[in-house]
């Protein structure tokens, strides 16, 4: 029987959001899986534009190259918007990284939680 334990995004200070500082790959380290194949971390994000332009987020599963064994996602975040799903169960395990950056450093927040399930 699984057991799922909810846990912080690893790159957030005490859950705060984490702004998205890196403008360019390998990204503003978001989550770090946990080590191992017999678990793994099941991530919901969202992010957030804190300012008054609209701003592209690419989000790294795992790696930095699309394509190839790894899932690199650019969404385009309007300015001043509430939080927007980016990632609704997504699954890393074995230490993978998931990544972010933006052409706008700083303009983006990301907030979310992980559930580690083993």
């Amino acid at each position: 029987m699984a057991t799922y334990s909810r846990v912080l995004l690893s790159g957030s200070t005490n859950g705060r959001p984490i702004p998205v500082v890196q403008t360019a790959s390998p990204g503003t380290t978001i989550h770090t899986a946990v080590s191992g194949t017999s678990a793994y971390d099941e991530l919901y994000l969202f992010v957030s534009n804190v300012t008054g332009s609209a701003a592209n987020l690419t989000v790294e599963f795992g790696g930095t190259t699309d394509p190839g064994d790894h899932l690199v996602k650019q969404y385009s975040i309007p300015a001043n918007s509430v939080p927007v799903p980016i990632s609704t169960g997504i699954c890393l395990q074995n230490a993978l990284v998931c990544r972010a950056f933006s052409g706008t450093a700083s303009a983006l927040n990301i907030t979310g939680f992980c559930n580690r399930i083993s």
